[in-house]
């Protein structure tokens, strides 16, 4: 008895075929893109050149893409400055208790709300969801703070108004709704209780999602500086952006004896230090977008998926 072999049917190739348009196209948008890259990051590397050139090149109006005369003077002047590491110190304070408050605070907010039999669970998202379209206004939270709960001249009154955000909290609830229920289940029948499989499964299993919230509240802290203007009164714990703003409003009435001392410098001008200055506050943080970029979009995504 023989055996006949059949071929395997064809498949038909598809091809994309493009319009005669569409090289233009690209090119249109490869060329549009640079040039908005360019119009981004052309301000930050004027501050940049300005902050390695000497005072007379640095006031001098134009266009330049590099120092006429390199020096570090600015860079010298800022570094041997007190209150600028003074406001490092209490930037980096602010930083890690903001951090530590904020994702304990979320974690311990979205975890319940991702249990489908919590009770009242609906009731609770839509109190939550309320606050992100209504708030106290100023006026409230600054008596709450100042007044009530006396916390002037301290750092929590810096992070407790903006501890916990809504939308960290919804991206969080979601991404824990998107982890199997038969891990729990599976904790559960061995034995854990509530807490340990909080502490031993989720949490290990949410770290793009962890990462990414943190990178949101680091940033958002170490740009803060309105509730330092509002709560803080002494010198030595205003934070970075803060003694930032006070270099750069030399100038104008609200002139601080710490300015004053910068602005006074015999070899160097206020232009190149306030370009310094910005380069000092700005760099630090860029530095943490590397380590924690790779989780940014994974978590973004992920923690997006369910309602």
């Amino acid at each position: 008895m023989s055996t006949v072999a059949t071929a395997a049917p064809k498949r038909k190739k598809h091809r994309i075929y493009e319009s005669k348009g569409e090289p233009y196209f690209q090119a249109f948008l490869v060329i549009f893109f640079a040039l908005l890259s360019i119009t981004f990051l052309y301000p930050y590397w004027h501050v940049l050149v300005n902050s390695f050139t000497t005072p007379d090149f640095a006031s001098a109006a134009g266009f330049r893409l590099w120092p006429q005369k390199f020096s570090t003077d600015a860079y010298r002047h800022m570094l041997s400055a007190n209150f600028l590491w003074s406001g490092y110190k209490n930037t980096l304070i602010v930083c890690f208790l903001g951090w530590a408050c904020s994702i304990t605070g979320v974690v311990l907010s979205a975890y319940p709300l991702s249990k489908r039999d919590l009770p009242l669970r609906g009731l609770f998202t839509s109190i939550i969801l309320v606050t992100m379209f209504v708030s106290g206004g100023m006026i409230p939270t600054y008596l709450l703070v100042n007044n009530t709960l006396k916390m002037r001249n301290s750092f929590f009154a810096i992070i407790l108004p903006h501890c916990i955000s809504t939308s960290h909290v919804i991206i969080a609830r979601n991404y824990f709704m998107s982890l199997p229920n038969d891990l729990e289940e599976a904790a559960t029948i061995d034995g854990a209780n509530s807490w340990q499989v909080l502490w031993r499964i989720m949490l290990p299993l949410s770290g793009p999602i962890l990462a990414t919230i943190s990178l949101w509240v680091i940033v958002s802290n170490w740009n803060a500086y309105f509730n330092c203007l509002l709560y803080i009164t002494d010198p030595n714990k205003f934070v970075l952006q803060v003694v930032l703003r006070r270099i750069i409003l030399t100038d104008s009435k609200e002139m601080t004896a710490a300015s004053e001392a910068v602005a006074n410098t015999t070899d160097t001008d206020i232009v190149t230090l306030r370009a310094a200055s910005i380069m000092l506050a700005t760099v630090p943080i860029l530095c943490v977008y590397p380590f924690l970029q790779k989780y940014f979009v994974k978590g973004v995504l992920i923690g997006s998926l369910k309602g």
